[in-house]
């Protein structure tokens, strides 16, 4: 995919600059205050925070196994804060300048002073043209920081370890998993077996990477969708969406898929509504920026929102991995969970969510485990995260199902998405917005479920049991018989 265009990159500059622009720059955290933040107030990704605290990013970066480029940008963002504000100083006093000499002009004409008069308007002139030097200077300057600092993942969480990949991630909790069968057959097999799964049609009509369910197969996909949807509308008080599946970039920019992951997105090659699509990779995407740019009383959060939708990756960094069944598609069906709280309830809310998660798993009573994901296999804009994993008996190995993240605020100053604090100043004034923090999570990944359950549930005559729970949206169904 070809990179990100120069119309869609201004508009993320642009996105950016009513968070962290020139015009008002985001505040960091002194080195007192971070020493004293709890960890429902961290410190977080800011552009004054990198001028500050230089090293405290550069830690982030290695421990997320970055590149030297990345580290070079942050000291770049550095030289060009300096330069920013040599440019800014230049640029006040040229304007302070023309702003002492203007009313002096108009005197020296009345009273027939034209030389002096004509010497202070080749000053002012001057002046002018040395401002509009030094505003050319700060939007150059401007726009390389906006991009580098797009650039940046979020900080870690204190409580992430240092670990190159999956390997290093800790395992913390199992659910039943004490006597975990194996030598199923692959979900491939045996949904093809059973009349449900049709690769080779798909890969007529789609190629590759590509699925056609059919018969109860496909009514059991249908069955899960359903179930989690009132699973987390009814029992963990969600609110249910239906959003747009075609998103604009600044959305994108907003939950951090853009502008470092273009590749891992279809891109619509004609223009919705003036501006570049994109199909959506998850429905974090439009769930999350549902509020962007607003400004929200504390007393609305938390916000707990659920929605099913399609998915759609193009899965760049994935040839050659998992080619085989229904594991990595590019597209797929997902019911995703968000939620937009507060700094303070953050934690407390990213536990609620791991466990609404958990509780599809249990409820369907699949084998599982909880892994907290070490620093170099964390997600871009997630600071904290943790990983369910299903055990597949046909593979033989735990499979990731759900991945819940903790976002801390940095979707949030992406997409200028704030809270009014409800409790006032020592003075009785309203406090100023706050950024919310946001949390997301798959409750479940459709797809990866189906398939556990053609793995977990599977029969050696050939038949599936249909857990418990599915069997009122499967019409009191109990087995999907071979055709």
């Amino acid at each position: 995919m070809r990179l990100l265009s120069i119309g869609l990159m201004l508009r993320s500059v642009a996105l950016a600059s009513r968070v962290g622009s020139h015009a008002a720059i985001t505040r960091g955290l002194s080195a007192v205050r971070m020493q004293a933040a709890t960890a429902s107030s961290s410190p977080t990704l800011d552009e004054r925070l990198i001028a500050d605290e230089p090293e405290l990013i550069k830690k982030t970066l290695r421990m997320r196994r970055a590149d030297e480029s990345m580290l070079q940008a942050v000291d770049r963002i550095g030289e060009l804060t300096k330069l920013r504000a040599a440019a800014v100083a230049e640029g006040n006093d040229a304007r302070e300048v023309r702003k002492k000499l203007s009313p002096k002009i108009g005197a020296l004409v009345k009273n027939g002073e034209t030389v002096e008069a004509e010497k202070l308007k080749a000053e002012v002139a001057q002046s002018a043209t040395e401002a509009d030097a030094a505003d050319a200077k700060l939007e150059v300057f401007d726009a390389e920081r906006t991009s580098l600092f797009n650039k940046l993942p979020n900080l870690l969480d204190e409580r992430v370890v240092d670990g190159a990949d999956d390997n290093a991630n800790i395992e913390v909790f199992r659910w039943r998993c004490d006597d975990l069968r194996t030598g199923k057959l692959w979900h491939d097999e045996f949904g093809t077996q059973l009349g449900g799964i049709d690769m080779d049609g798909a890969a007529k009509l789609s190629g590759a990477r590509f699925s056609v369910l059919k018969g109860g197969v496909a009514r059991l996909e249908r069955a899960l969708i359903n179930f989690f949807l009132d699973f987390h509308t009814g029992q963990h008080g969600y609110t249910e969406l239906c959003v747009p599946y075609i998103v604009g970039g600044e959305a994108l920019y907003g939950t951090g898929q853009l502008p470092k992951f273009e590749e891992d997105l279809f891109k619509l090659s004609a223009p919705i509504n003036g501006r570049t699509g994109y199909l959506i990779p998850t429905a974090e995407v439009p769930i999350t920026n549902l509020h962007a740019g607003e400004i929200l009383e504390e007393v609305q959060l938390p916000l707990s929102y659920c929605a099913f939708t399609p998915c759609f990756r193009a899965e760049a960094g994935s040839h050659g991995r998992d080619t085989r069944g229904l594991v990595r598609q590019h597209q797929f069906h997902k019911v995703e969970l968000v939620k937009l709280t507060t700094p303070e309830a953050s934690d407390a809310e990213h536990h609620k969510l791991v466990g609404h998660a958990e509780a599809c798993l249990q409820a369907l009573e699949l084998p599982y485990r909880k892994m907290q994901l070490c620093s170099g296999d964390i997600g871009f804009s997630a600071k904290l995260c943790y990983d369910l994993e299903v055990w597949l008996p046909g593979q033989g190995k735990f499979r990731e199902i759900s991945s819940c993240s903790n976002c801390g605020d940095f979707q949030a100053r992406r997409m200028n998405l704030r809270y009014r604090p409800s409790e006032r100043d020592a003075n009785g004034k309203q406090k100023k917005p706050r950024f919310c923090h946001t949390i997301n999570g798959s409750g479940l990944a459709v797809g990866r479920t189906l398939v556990a359950l053609l793995e977990n549930y599977q029969n050696d005559d050939g038949s599936l049991t249909i857990p418990e729970v599915l069997r009122p949206y499967m019409g009191g169904q109990t087995t999907i018989l071979p055709k």
